[in-house]
Protein backbone atom coordinates (compact mmCIF):
# COMPACT_ATOMS: atom_id res chain seq x y z
CA UNK A 1 0.00 0.00 0.00
CA UNK A 2 3.02 2.29 0.60
CA UNK A 3 3.86 1.79 -3.00
CA UNK A 4 1.36 2.85 -4.21
CA UNK A 5 0.76 5.95 -1.97
CA UNK A 6 4.04 6.81 -3.56
CA UNK A 7 2.74 6.45 -6.94
CA UNK A 8 -0.10 8.59 -6.50
CA UNK A 9 1.95 11.23 -5.25
CA UNK A 10 4.63 11.29 -7.63
CA UNK A 11 1.20 11.10 -10.46
CA UNK A 12 -0.26 14.06 -8.89
CA UNK A 13 3.39 16.01 -8.78
CA UNK A 14 3.44 15.22 -12.62
CA UNK A 15 0.32 16.53 -13.41
CA UNK A 16 1.39 20.06 -11.95
CA UNK A 17 4.10 20.05 -13.83
CA UNK A 18 2.49 19.55 -16.58
CA UNK A 19 -0.18 22.19 -15.85
CA UNK A 20 1.96 24.71 -15.52
CA UNK A 21 2.17 27.48 -18.81
CA UNK A 22 5.20 27.87 -20.52
CA UNK A 23 6.24 31.72 -19.42
CA UNK A 24 4.84 34.24 -21.96
CA UNK A 25 6.92 36.62 -23.80
CA UNK A 26 6.09 40.28 -24.18
CA UNK A 27 6.43 42.79 -26.74
CA UNK A 28 5.35 46.42 -27.26
CA UNK A 29 4.97 48.76 -30.43
CA UNK A 30 4.80 52.16 -31.18
CA UNK A 31 1.40 53.56 -32.62
CA UNK A 32 1.37 56.89 -34.32
CA UNK A 33 -1.39 58.57 -36.65
CA UNK A 34 -0.82 61.57 -38.71
CA UNK A 35 -4.39 63.94 -38.31
CA UNK A 36 -4.53 65.52 -41.14
CA UNK A 37 -6.80 68.80 -41.00
CA UNK A 38 -8.77 69.17 -44.81
CA UNK A 39 -7.78 71.48 -46.76
CA UNK A 40 -10.32 74.78 -46.69
CA UNK A 41 -10.26 76.51 -49.39
CA UNK A 42 -11.68 80.15 -49.50
CA UNK A 43 -12.91 83.00 -52.13
CA UNK A 44 -10.94 86.48 -51.43
CA UNK A 45 -12.25 88.37 -54.49
CA UNK A 46 -13.70 87.15 -57.94
CA UNK A 47 -11.47 87.77 -61.22
CA UNK A 48 -12.52 91.10 -63.39
CA UNK A 49 -10.59 91.72 -67.12
CA UNK A 50 -12.17 94.92 -67.24
CA UNK A 51 -13.66 96.17 -70.51
CA UNK A 52 -11.91 95.41 -73.77
CA UNK A 53 -13.20 97.63 -76.71
CA UNK A 54 -12.51 96.30 -80.29
CA UNK A 55 -10.40 99.07 -82.34
CA UNK A 56 -12.60 100.19 -85.67
CA UNK A 57 -12.33 97.90 -88.47
CA UNK A 58 -10.97 94.56 -86.51
CA UNK A 59 -12.00 91.40 -87.43
CA UNK A 60 -10.93 88.21 -86.36
CA UNK A 61 -10.29 87.59 -82.61
CA UNK A 62 -8.09 89.44 -79.93
CA UNK A 63 -6.52 87.01 -76.70
CA UNK A 64 -6.85 89.03 -73.75
CA UNK A 65 -4.75 87.70 -70.65
CA UNK A 66 -4.70 88.88 -66.89
CA UNK A 67 -1.64 87.26 -65.25
CA UNK A 68 -1.83 85.80 -61.36
CA UNK A 69 -0.71 89.18 -60.24
CA UNK A 70 -3.79 90.94 -61.95
CA UNK A 71 -1.51 92.40 -64.75
CA UNK A 72 -3.32 92.49 -67.96
CA UNK A 73 -1.45 91.72 -71.62
CA UNK A 74 -3.94 93.24 -74.51
CA UNK A 75 -3.50 93.14 -78.45
CA UNK A 76 -3.00 96.05 -79.92
CA UNK A 77 -6.58 94.93 -81.93
CA UNK A 78 -8.36 96.46 -78.95
CA UNK A 79 -8.42 98.74 -75.61
CA UNK A 80 -8.20 97.58 -72.39
CA UNK A 81 -9.75 100.06 -69.70
CA UNK A 82 -11.22 99.59 -66.20
CA UNK A 83 -9.72 98.25 -62.88
CA UNK A 84 -8.54 94.03 -64.05
CA UNK A 85 -8.11 91.84 -60.96
CA UNK A 86 -7.00 88.31 -61.02
CA UNK A 87 -9.74 85.80 -59.04
CA UNK A 88 -8.08 85.27 -55.47
CA UNK A 89 -8.09 82.18 -52.70
CA UNK A 90 -6.88 81.85 -49.52
CA UNK A 91 -5.79 77.88 -48.96
CA UNK A 92 -5.42 76.51 -45.08
CA UNK A 93 -4.34 72.78 -44.01
CA UNK A 94 -1.91 70.82 -42.25
CA UNK A 95 1.53 72.15 -41.89
CA UNK A 96 4.17 70.87 -44.27
CA UNK A 97 1.40 69.42 -46.64
CA UNK A 98 0.92 70.12 -50.61
CA UNK A 99 -2.32 70.64 -52.01
CA UNK A 100 -2.57 70.10 -55.36
CA UNK A 101 -4.72 72.97 -57.55
CA UNK A 102 -6.82 72.40 -60.15
CA UNK A 103 -8.92 74.82 -62.36
CA UNK A 104 -10.58 73.84 -65.17
CA UNK A 105 -11.49 75.75 -68.68
CA UNK A 106 -14.89 77.55 -68.43
CA UNK A 107 -17.18 79.31 -70.37
CA UNK A 108 -18.14 83.04 -69.85
CA UNK A 109 -21.37 83.74 -71.70
CA UNK A 110 -23.38 87.13 -72.02
CA UNK A 111 -26.76 84.87 -72.40
CA UNK A 112 -26.43 84.18 -76.70
CA UNK A 113 -23.04 84.06 -76.61
CA UNK A 114 -19.78 82.86 -74.91
CA UNK A 115 -16.18 82.11 -74.79
CA UNK A 116 -13.97 80.17 -73.34
CA UNK A 117 -11.85 81.14 -70.20
CA UNK A 118 -8.45 79.28 -69.80
CA UNK A 119 -7.41 79.48 -66.32
CA UNK A 120 -3.05 80.14 -65.39
CA UNK A 121 -3.09 79.17 -61.37
CA UNK A 122 -0.37 77.59 -59.54
CA UNK A 123 -0.37 73.52 -60.01
CA UNK A 124 0.43 73.23 -56.16
CA UNK A 125 0.83 74.94 -52.68
CA UNK A 126 2.67 73.80 -50.09
CA UNK A 127 1.58 74.47 -46.46
CA UNK A 128 3.90 76.14 -44.25
CA UNK A 129 1.48 76.63 -41.63
CA UNK A 130 -1.35 74.67 -40.46
CA UNK A 131 -4.80 76.59 -40.03
CA UNK A 132 -4.67 80.67 -40.33
CA UNK A 133 -3.40 82.49 -41.85
CA UNK A 134 -3.21 80.31 -44.97
CA UNK A 135 -1.85 80.81 -48.18
CA UNK A 136 -2.96 83.62 -50.31
CA UNK A 137 -2.85 82.58 -54.14
CA UNK A 138 -4.70 83.98 -57.39
CA UNK A 139 -6.00 83.01 -60.67
CA UNK A 140 -5.78 84.12 -63.44
CA UNK A 141 -5.92 83.25 -67.36
CA UNK A 142 -7.12 84.38 -70.92
CA UNK A 143 -10.01 84.95 -73.04
CA UNK A 144 -10.05 84.96 -77.09
CA UNK A 145 -13.27 87.72 -78.14
CA UNK A 146 -14.16 87.43 -81.66
CA UNK A 147 -14.94 90.52 -83.39
CA UNK A 148 -18.34 88.80 -83.97
CA UNK A 149 -19.09 88.32 -80.04
CA UNK A 150 -21.75 90.32 -79.17
CA UNK A 151 -21.22 93.12 -76.80
CA UNK A 152 -22.59 92.83 -73.12
CA UNK A 153 -21.29 91.97 -70.02
CA UNK A 154 -20.18 87.75 -69.77
CA UNK A 155 -19.90 85.88 -67.45
CA UNK A 156 -19.16 82.47 -65.70
CA UNK A 157 -17.87 80.84 -62.73
CA UNK A 158 -13.98 79.37 -62.21
CA UNK A 159 -14.30 76.01 -60.16
CA UNK A 160 -11.15 75.90 -58.35
CA UNK A 161 -10.25 72.81 -56.35
CA UNK A 162 -7.60 71.59 -53.68
CA UNK A 163 -6.42 68.37 -52.66
CA UNK A 164 -3.54 67.03 -51.00
CA UNK A 165 -0.88 65.35 -53.00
Amino acid sequence: MFHRKISLAALAVVAVVSATPATAATVTAAASVNVVKPVQLTKLNDLDFGTVTFAGGSSGSATVTISQLGAVTCPTSATCTGTPMAAGFNIQGTNKMTALITVPSTTLSNGSDSMTFTPNAPSSIYLPNSGAPGINFNVGGSITIGAANAGGAYSGSIAVTAEYQ
